[in-house]
């Protein structure tokens, strides 16, 4: 069996490793680790849940824990670009503790949270940046970072990044870096990312990782009706493990989550319409524990690096393959098992099935479900309490101010791409009487506060314009 020790990797990563219960490499991190530790720009494709972060992760500080270059003010030596805000906060959490073993500080840059603390941390000198392209874009132009001294850049979930429309910031920022180590991973490469991987990897080496070589999730069909859709999802996410709900819109989620706590399951939500800081409250709860359910929209789930979801229910089922895809890798990761439902109504049938067939899950269970239903209990297993309700936050109850709801409604019942731009977060409070319920959002219909210029936002900056 290979060992991170007989890839070459240095005692104190390896030790770092095993402190995390990290000891045998996986299959994408074995495949990349002997080309990425000796220098080669590699292309990883794995489907979520294969261990890519610990894979880009390992030769990123290697390299820069080996390069005897000294910590220099505003000037990162490594960079790893990300698509959203949730992502780059669970990567940086994988980075620190691997960088922390060998002297490097790690830091994160996105929108939505304002901009002392990063021109703070910036100024202050750190080795590895973990960010979104719009906001350090924002950050470079105004003299905040410069990346002309970066040695190893690397491009996380490249493909969301395409489909969000962040490919012209991220070859703008890599414009701007120099010659170097170039690792990008990717669950597809279509064509944007391929022109990616052509014009920014010097001769890099492909490895893949089959999502046939992970554990596979359970797959179920659930047929139900319009009046019993929300009967269905209260009883099958009533169970003792975590349980992910992915809802189409916005709005939707925010609906959903209210719903299921006023049936008994306190959930929170998580969509682009959350200020930052209600995000990330939201879940650290479910992370630890707090609130078993969380109901999410599309963008929210390449963020959630969750442990132990046993469960993903698609609510609304995605548009296309790829979606589905990204929405189930979120159980059965890292060779654990899980499930996956997808609710589907009569009108969806036709389409649920040549979706499920594109995405390559052949002969799930299909069977008409009703609210009692033995097959539920199947599927959820026992029944559980809720667990202990958190007070609120302090923001959860906030009345949307005369004549924003209805304007905010309208634009909330539409796909979530991760948030409006240039416009603060809007939406109305979800408090559903259990606090452990969805947490309200801030700022309903609020534009965000204004600079001192054109690119020049001051520290008390919202900064929600750029980098989801």
């Amino acid at each position: 069996m290979t060992t991170f020790a007989a890839i070459g990797l240095p005692t104190h990563l390896v030790k770092a490793l095993d402190r995390q219960g990290i000891v045998t490499p996986f299959g994408i991190q074995a495949a990349t680790l002997p080309d990425s530790l000796a220098g080669r720009d590699v292309l990883g494709r794995a489907p979520t849940g294969s261990g890519k972060t610990v894979a880009f992760a390992l030769p990123l500080v290697h390299r820069l824990a080996t390069s005897g270059r000294s910590r220099r003010r505003r000037r990162p030596s490594g960079l790893v670009l990300v698509p959203t805000r949730e992502l780059a906060v669970q990567v940086e959490r994988t980075v620190a503790y691997l960088a922390k073993s060998a002297g490097l500080r790690t830091m994160t840059v996105y929108g939505g949270v304002g901009y002392a603390g990063q021109l703070k941390r910036l100024a202050a000198g750190t080795e590895i940046v973990i960010a979104t392209p719009g906001r350090l874009e924002d950050l470079v132009s105004q003299g905040a970072c410069d990346l002309s001294e970066v040695e190893v850049t690397v491009l996380d979930e490249a493909d969301l990044m395409a489909d969000m429309g962040f490919l012209p910031p991220v070859r703008r920022l890599l414009d701007l870096t120099p010659p170097g180590l170039r690792l990008l991973f990717s669950a597809t490469l279509d064509g944007d990312v391929d022109r990616l991987v052509k014009d920014y990897l010097n001769d890099p080496v492909t490895h893949s990782v089959n999502s046939d070589e992970l554990a596979p999730a359970e797959h179920h069909v659930f047929l139900v009706t319009k009046e019993n859709r929300l009967k269905v999802l209260a009883e099958l996410v009533a169970g003792a493990g975590r349980s992910l709900v992915f809802a189409r819109t916005k709005h939707g989620a925010a609906r959903l989550a209210k719903e299921l706590t006023r049936s008994g399951v306190p959930a929170s939500e998580l969509h682009g319409d959350l200020s930052q800081a209600v995000r990330q409250h939201n879940l650290a709860g479910f992370a630890e524990g707090r609130v078993r359910v969380l109901v999410a929209t599309d963008v929210a789930a390449r963020g959630i690096h969750v442990d132990d979801i046993a469960l993903v229910v698609h609510a609304d089922p995605p548009a296309e393959a790829k979606s589905f895809l990204h929405r189930s890798g979120r159980t059965a990761r890292a060779g654990a098992s899980g499930i996956v439902v997808t609710l589907c109504q009569r009108e969806q049938n036709k389409k649920v099935k040549a979706l499920l067939a594109a995405a390559g899950v052949h002969n799930p269970r299909r069977e008409v479900v009703e609210p009692g239903s033995p097959l539920i209990a199947e599927v959820r297993g026992e029944w559980a309490p809720p667990p202990v309700v958190e007070p609120e936050r302090r923001d959860a109850g906030k009345t949307p101010r005369a004549g924003a709801r209805k304007k905010a409604w309208g634009r909330d019942d539409r796909p979530d791409h991760g948030g409006a731009r240039r416009r603060g977060a809007s939406g109305s409070a979800s408090s559903g009487g259990a606090a452990a319920s969805a947490v309200g959002r801030k700022g309903y219909g609020k534009a965000p506060a204004k600079g001192r210029g054109p690119g020049r936002p001051t520290a008390k900056g919202t900064g929600k314009g750029r980098g989801r």
